[in-house]
């Protein structure tokens, strides 16, 4: 009888994911499979989640009625995904009414809410990172003599919150002089280009490097390599993603180099957060490029990232409750285990996802063959549902990116065999994705 009870304990956690993308839908998939968790909200509605996971959702117009929600509904854990809602303070609102929630504070989400204060603060601390110099429209002039000085090709980023898409690389000294004066008065990127960030091009290959942190201690996921171009052979303009992979082979990174990234970039930033009286809680998601084996820190951002949230979460072992739920309290967990797999992750996306065109086939209907997207376990993936709708019980892809094929495999080419297989089988109009994910582990 005493079993039954602290079984009945264990399993009435319930949970709300602020954000309803893929990155989201990973999470609450990965949550699902653990005993601990009995209820899993939404805010707002990922509605193949609701369809496939049974999660639940809750909407709120301000942070009052999102209190009352989490109260009413016994929520003990809060999970925020994206980055915006960190940029408007609700990590430190929760907090303030001793609700635990896996996100940083305000203060430290400064880090990706602004890259001109991200570049600054790095700076300020000799990591190494791109030269770089930041204009609004008060020091024009000297962006176009940074341009003129530079070598060729230019980065501009825009210095607010732009999606993952807020970054130009330009061929051209007179395109990227045109497409700063577009920038800073607001027609490219609106508010958030209004201040630019001008960059050197670093000459390597990226990585993403997600560590957690307790505020006292931190330790570093498995390293992943993004897609970020919308074509094949890094084509195309920049997307927020086009797929990803994990566990990579040793000439692209290894002990060495991973060390080389704690104690120039990671152990130097969460010292000087600590320092100032503001520890970093939650996931810190490191940009790096590796030029000549030598990491440079191209951004941060406070969150784990999308698609890369995708093939990190199957690769963990260790109960993901467990790990958000301890590093949300400010406890270290420093064994966490990995399967020994890898795994890549294939995005699914509309014919006019980061065009210049809006396409009105969509909503579009998805359509399964020999696939049931309700299969979460399965050896070899599984799918991953993100911009999505419902109707009349049949799910509709809508305009972006909206299926992503999670394979799983104990070899990177068995792996992405599994990742292409599950594309194959899932069917929308205007269907469009990468033929070439994990190219550059598999040359």
């Amino acid at each position: 009888m005493h079993d039954q009870t602290n079984k009945k304990i264990l399993n009435t956690q319930n949970i709300l994911i602020i954000g309803n993308g893929s990155r989201e839908y990973s999470i609450a998939l990965a949550l699902r499979k653990d005993k601990k968790v009995k209820n899993i909200f939404f805010s707002p509605q990922n509605p193949a989640a609701t369809l496939y996971l049974e999660s639940k959702h809750i909407d709120y117009k301000n942070y009052d009625e999102l209190l009352k929600n989490i109260k009413q509904h016994n929520i003990s854990l809060v999970i925020i995904g994206p980055e915006a809602p960190l940029m408007e303070g609700i990590s430190d609102f929760l907090e303030s009414n001793d609700i635990l929630v896996f996100a940083p504070s305000l203060s430290n989400a400064k880090l990706e809410g602004s890259k001109a204060y991200m570049k600054s603060f790095i700076s300020n601390l000799n990591i190494p990172t791109a030269k770089y110099k930041e204009i609004s429209l008060n020091n024009k002039q000297e962006g176009y003599d940074f341009i003129e000085s530079m070598p060729l090709p230019i980065v501009l980023k825009a210095s607010g919150l732009c999606g993952g898409k807020g970054v130009l690389i330009l061929d051209s000294k007179e395109d990227a002089k045109k497409q700063l004066d577009l920038m800073l008065d607001g027609t490219l990127f609106g508010d958030s280009g209004r201040h630019v960030v001008i960059e050197e091009f670093l000459d390597g290959y990226e990585l993403s490097i997600f560590a957690l942190s307790s505020g006292n201690d931190y330790i570093v996921l498995p390293a992943c390599q993004d897609h970020k171009r919308l074509f094949d052979n890094d084509k195309g303009p920049n997307t927020g993603g086009m797929g990803a992979y994990t566990n990579l082979p040793h000439n692209l990174y290894n002990k060495e180099l991973e060390e080389k990234i704690k104690q120039r970039i990671l152990t130097p930033t969460f010292k000087a957060l600590k320092d100032s009286n503001t520890p970093y809680k939650g996931v810190i998601f490191a940009g790096i490029m590796v030029v000549d084996n030598e990491p440079y820190l191209l951004e941060y951002n406070v969150r784990f990232g999308d698609p890369e949230c995708e093939v990190l979460m199957p690769l963990l072992k260790t109960s993901v409750f467990d790990i958000i739920h301890s590093f949300a309290q400010g406890k270290m967990i420093k064994n966490i285990e990995f399967h020994n797999k890898c795994v890549i992750c294939v995005v699914m996306a509309s014919s006019d996802y980061a065009q210049n065109f809006k396409s009105k086939e969509y909503p579009a209907k998805i359509t399964f063959n020999d696939i049931n997207p309700k299969d979460i376990d399965l050896p070899t993936g599984h799918i991953v549902f993100a911009n999505t709708i419902i109707k009349n019980s049949m799910i509709y892809a809508n305009s972006g990116r909206s299926v992503i094929a999670v394979g799983i495999g104990d070899t990177m080419q068995e792996a992405r065999n599994n990742a292409y297989n599950i594309v194959s089988k899932i069917e929308f109009n205007g269907k469009h994705y990468r033929k070439d994910i994990a190219h550059q582990a598999l040359k």
